[in-house]
C-alpha cells in the first residue's frame, strides 16, 4: 500500500503483454523468411562448382524489364524451375530493385541465390576479349567492335568525335584517328561507346608518356614539330610497313622526302594509304572516291580534291591515316638515318628501296608494279 501523499501504484500486464506480443510476431516473421529460404534451398539442388560442359545462356535486361518478365525467361531457358519462387526470393532479399541491365550471363541450371547474384552483380557480365591491330582506323575498329557485339559502330564514331572528351586527354583535333592505342582489351557486352573511347586514349596516354621519357632527346631536336604532327606521319608508317623491321627504315624514308631539296615535287610523301584514307573519312570530297572498292587507281592519285591525297599535296595529311603502335611511334621520333627516297614492294610484306628515281623505276618493273 501507498504511504500517505505517494500515489497508488497500479498493476498493469499492458506494456509487457505488448512487448511479448510484438516479439512474438518478430519471431514469426524471421522463421517464416528462414523457412521460405531453406524451403528454397531443398527444392534446388546446389549447383555450385560447374562442370566445364554447363550450357550458358545470355538474357537480355532492359530498362523496362520486370522482376517477373526475367523470372519466367530464366525459367524457360532452364536456369531457374519456378519462376514464381525466385520473385518471391529476389524480394525477400530486397534485390528485385537491382537488376542488372544489358546482357547478363546465367548458367544452366542455377540456384536461387547463383541466379540473383548474376542477374545484379558484375558476376552476369559478358566480357569479350577482342584485339584492336596496330595500322587499324576508327572505322575499322568500330567495325571490329560492332562485331564483337561491344557496341555499334555508328556510336562509336560518334564517341570518337566527342570534343569535350578529347580535350580531357590533351588530343588536339577533331577526332581520335591516331589516339584509339591498339592493344588487346576485355570489355563488358554492351559497353558504353564513350568509355571504350576512354579505355583507348587512356591506354594512349600511358604509353606516349613512356616515350617521352624513353626518347626525351630525340624529341626535343624535333622543334616545330608537334605530337599530332608526328602521330600522323606514325600513321603511314604503320599503313606502309607490313614487316616490323622496316619501319624505321620507312620512317626514315618520309622524313627524307620531307626535308631533302632533292626529292621533287618537295614535300610530297606519295603515300598510297593516306589517299584511300580520304575515300573513307571523306568520300564526298573527291569525286575519284565515287566507286571506290578499296582498290587504289591512277584517278585516285591524281585527284587533288581528296584533302588526304599525299601525291597531290605537300606535307602532312590533314592527320592520322590510322592508329599506330608503339613500334611505328619510335620509328618516327627515332627514323634510320640513310639516303633513300623509294621503296616499293617485292612480295611477302617487304619493300625494295632506292636512293634515285631510275632505280626505283627499274625495281619498279622488276617487281610487277605499274
Amino acid at each position: 500500500m501507498a504511504g500517505p501523499g505517494q500515489p497508488m501504484k497500479v498493476e498493469s500486464d499492458f506494456g509487457s503483454g505488448v512487448a511479448r506480443a510484438l516479439s512474438l510476431l518478430t519471431l514469426l516473421a524471421v522463421l517464416s523468411v528462414l523457412g521460405a529460404t531453406g524451403w528454397l534451398f531443398v527444392i534446388y539442388p546446389d549447383t555450385d562448382g560447374p562442370a566445364s560442359d554447363v550450357e550458358e545462356v545470355h538474357v537480355q535486361v532492359s530498362e523496362g524489364t520486370t522482376l517477373r518478365q526475367l523470372a519466367n525467361e530464366l525459367k524457360s531457358e532452364g536456369v531457374i524451375k519456378d519462376a514464381k519462387v525466385w520473385s518471391l526470393y529476389m524480394r525477400m532479399r530486397g534485390l528485385d530493385r537491382h537488376l542488372r541491365q544489358g546482357k547478363v550471363r546465367f548458367r544452366v541450371p542455377m540456384t536461387p541465390e547463383e541466379a540473383a547474384r548474376h542477374a545484379t552483380t558484375r558476376l552476369g557480365r559478358i566480357q569479350v576479349r577482342i584485339l584492336i591491330p596496330e595500322g587499324f582506323s576508327r572505322f575499322e575498329i568500330g567495325q571490329r567492335l560492332e562485331e564483337y557485339g561491344v557496341c555499334d559502330a555508328d556510336d562509336f564514331l560518334d564517341a570518337t568525335e566527342d570534343a569535350s572528351l578529347l580535350a580531357s586527354y590533351g588530343v588536339e583535333a577533331h577526332d581520335a584517328e591516331g589516339y584509339l592505342f591498339p592493344d588487346t582489351y576485355e570489355f563488358d557486352d554492351d559497353t558504353k561507346p564513350r568509355r571504350v573511347v576512354e579505355r583507348m586514349l587512356a591506354n594512349w596516354t600511358r604509353k606516349h608518356e613512356e616515350i617521352q621519357q624513353q626518347y626525351a632527346d630525340e624529341l626535343s631536336a624535333l622543334k616545330g614539330w608537334t605530337t599530332h604532327d608526328l602521330v600522323t606521319l606514325a600513321s603511314i608508317v604503320e599503313k606502309e610497313a607490313a614487316v616490323p623491321a622496316e619501319r624505321s627504315r620507312i620512317a626514315g624514308v618520309f622524313w627524307n622526302r620531307l626535308r631533302s631539296r632533292r626529292f621533287l615535287p618537295r614535300r610530297r610523301l606519295q603515300a598510297d594509304p593516306t589517299v584511300q584514307y580520304g575515300c573513307v573519312a571523306v568520300p564526298e570530297a573527291a569525286p575519284s572516291c565515287a566507286d571506290y572498292d578499296g582498290q587504289i587507281t591512277r584517278a585516285m592519285l591524281d585527284d587533288r580534291e581528296n584533302p588526304y591525297n599525299t601525291y597531290r599535296h605537300s606535307g602532312l595529311p590533314p592527320g592520322p591515316i590510322s592508329n599506330p603502335g608503339r613500334a611505328a611511334l619510335a620509328a618516327v621520333i627515332d627514323p634510320e638515318e640513310h639516303d633513300y627516297f623509294y621503296f616499293v614492294a617485292r612480295g611477302g610484306g617487304q619493300h625494295h628501296f632506292s636512293k634515285t628515281l631510275r632505280q626505283h623505276n627499274i625495281a619498279v618493273r622488276r617487281n610487277g608494279q605499274k
